[in-house]
């Protein structure tokens, strides 16, 4: 039998699906994604400070960005996170706003939903691309994330996290 937050995560996002399918189906240019590869470097939560080299995690983030035509995207991220040692898997939803700060520079905010976890927040991000001859962008970011947690032992704690984010846009 089917756990009910399974249940409710397969329907969200069908319906999510079924909202992006006919801008997508309509937009031309206006849709895009990406894929890359995102390292918390360091992170500071409950008084502790963990690097990289402490606890290796790496994420994949996968996205779809519509464009509205202006200096305004809104983005769907999608944001597996494996942990090195244990191969535990976390999942973040990760939408949000990008705006362009001219040039190859773009600042954005996204909120984060942990699937099945006790954590939300939001991830402000500072995006440079650098356009490739083939149509596609090559980009780094910048990622401060931002979340509000229960720990162990179910107490109220903030996670803040530098990170370097990596990828291909098309």
């Amino acid at each position: 039998m089917r756990s009910s937050r399974a249940v409710h995560w397969k329907v969200c996002f069908m319906l999510l699906v079924f909202l992006v399918l006919p801008l997508a189906l309509r937009a031309d240019d206006r849709v895009g994604a990406h894929f890359g590869f995102v390292l918390p470097i360091v992170t500071r939560a409950g008084g502790q400070t963990t690097t990289l080299s402490d606890e290796f995690k790496i994420g994949f983030p996968t996205g779809i960005t519509i464009k509205t035509g202006g200096k305004l995207a809104f983005d769907l991220e999608l944001v597996p996170l494996i942990h090195g040692p244990s191969k535990l898997v976390d999942l973040t939803v990760h939408p949000g706003v990008l705006y362009s700060l001219g040039g190859p520079f773009t600042g954005g905010l996204r909120a984060a939903f942990d699937v099945n976890q006790k954590s939300w927040g939001f991830t402000p991000l500072l995006n440079i691309g650098f356009p490739q001859s083939n149509g596609t962008t090559l980009f780094g970011e910048l990622v401060l994330p931002i979340r509000f947690q229960k720990d162990d032992l179910d107490r109220n704690q903030t996670a803040v996290t530098f990170g370097l984010h990596f990828g291909i846009a098309f």
